[in-house]
């Protein structure tokens, strides 16, 4: 049985741009990463390096160009039912209460309604907001939404957890409280989970392994870096370690140089 429960292998993406003529554009080139069972990983990167289409592809949302994506040993085809995806932008449907966002993707698999409504107001509680399923989205504050959609996420109980940036939107006593209940919540359970962030420090404090991704155009992983830093951790006690320290220094000495090359870029694209 294969230890990974997801499988990028040597994944291209090429996309037609709208402008120049309809040119081919090669967002990501040869990318092999992999995700075991009960690992959790962070992918770092440039702005535009291509970090979300990765995540696309290991959700079925988008098809690669060439390559293969398994999930437990098994190709995917079409939409990945074995994992849950968090979105950078909240995905909460603002006529529904917070306990009817929960329900949602438990209605749709045909849960029992009273089944999946208990099911919701425990994952509620578990985010600390079993109070509140009343309210809708507009009355919530940016952390709260957060939660419900972490909820919404875990309900379905995925085997893989995707995550786009999910807290960068969000004040960093906020964001680090959310940090520390996602790790919390992850170690309940170890479900894999391949997260993508801008911030290393995040990536660090999370992590079991940090992938560093290079600039753009054709995109690739570039160095890999176990973190072994011993669990549980605080995020935010865990950025005074000297350990954390010295990786975060190996890390950045790398994607540095990718950091300035993607700002170069996007500084040519808005002349």
């Amino acid at each position: 049985m294969t230890p990974y429960a997801l499988e990028l292998n040597r994944i291209t993406v090429t996309f037609r741009s709208r402008e120049g003529g309809g040119q081919r554009y090669t967002a990501v080139a040869d990318t092999t990463l992999h995700v075991k069972a009960g690992e959790f990983v962070s992918v770092v990167g440039p702005t535009g390096c291509g970090k979300s289409t990765l995540l696309n592809i290991a959700a079925g949302l988008l098809e690669a160009s060439s390559g293969e994506v398994k999930v437990f040993g098994e190709p995917l085809a079409g939409i990945n039912r074995r994992a849950g995806y968090m979105f950078q932008a909240e995905a909460l449907m603002p006529w529904r209460n917070a306990l009817d966002n929960v329900m949602m993707g438990l209605e749709y698999r045909g849960v029992p309604m009273a089944d999946a409504r208990a099911q919701a107001q425990a994952w509620l509680a578990r985010v600390g907001l079993g109070e509140f399923g009343d309210r809708y989205p507009h009355q919530l504050s940016g952390g709260m939404r957060k939660r419900t959609s972490l909820a919404q996420t875990l309900a379905l109980d995925p085997d893989i957890i995707l995550m786009d940036e999910p807290f960068s939107a969000l004040d960093i006593q906020t964001r680090q409280l959310m940090e520390n209940e996602v790790l919390e919540l992850w170690a309940a359970k170890r479900k894999a989970v391949l997260f993508i962030t801008h911030d290393l420090d995040e990536a660090i404090a999370m992590s079991d392994r940090v992938v560093v991704l290079s600039a753009g155009p054709a995109t690739r992983p570039i160095g890999e870096f176990p973190i072994d830093l011993p669990r549980p951790r605080d995020v935010a006690e865990v950025r005074v370690d000297p350990r954390f320290v010295e990786l975060h220094s190996r890390i950045w000495s790398v994607l540095r140089e990718e950091v300035l090359k993607g700002y170069a870029q996007q500084l040519k694209k808005a002349a």
